[in-house]
């Protein structure tokens, strides 16, 4: 449950969480360095750098800090935070129609629709935007190359935002005293 709510909150990719060590975590902080990722190739766990080499800091909800705490307890520095029973990698959960995983069973169970790990990845930077996170932010926290990478993925979601830009500076602006103005 952890992993899924860290996937969904973080935005990190599955290869990064299960890259993850504790000591990865910055809990006063509530940060996480992606420094590395751990991607399966033909059924090998490969370790490099996060895509695009950048590695950096990504914020965590403040709800994860005792779930991540209590997978974290008892392990030493370089531990993987998600393994498996005998302390290895997680592989990459099965999705397709058809197949039974943890992950499926898990989505099954609470009553959500069939999804990838990387679409927690999408769910994250829209629950991010709807918080008001601007561009930069998301970048930095998704470890896109560029803000117009951001924009190019996630440009509809920003749509909502033109309503909320005309409302503030309404709020914030001339607002009522333009009226005042004509009026004179």
């Amino acid at each position: 449950m952890t992993l899924i709510l860290l996937l969904a909150y973080c935005g990190l990719s599955w290869s990064e969480a299960i890259g993850m060590h504790f000591s990865d975590i910055i809990f006063p902080r509530h940060r996480i360095q992606v420094q590395r990722a751990a991607v399966e190739v033909e059924g090998k766990i490969v370790l490099g750098t996060p895509k695009n080499w950048e590695r950096r800091l990504v914020p965590f909800p403040a709800f994860l800090e005792n779930p991540l705490k209590h997978l974290c307890r008892g392990k030493r520095a370089d531990d993987l935070v998600f393994a498996d029973l005998e302390g290895q990698h997680l592989r990459r959960a099965k999705t397709q129609h058809g197949t039974n995983s943890w992950f499926t069973t898990a989505l099954s169970i609470a009553h959500i629709e069939r999804l990838t790990p990387h679409d927690l990845r999408h769910t994250a930077a829209s629950l991010a935007i709807s918080s008001g996170a601007n561009v930069k932010a998301l970048q930095r926290m998704l470890g896109h190359k560029s803000a117009a990478m951001t924009l190019d993925t996630y440009a509809d979601l920003f749509d909502d935002d033109l309503a909320d830009v005309a409302e503030r500076m309404n709020q914030g602006g001339l607002g009522a005293n333009v009226d005042r103005l004509w009026a004179s």
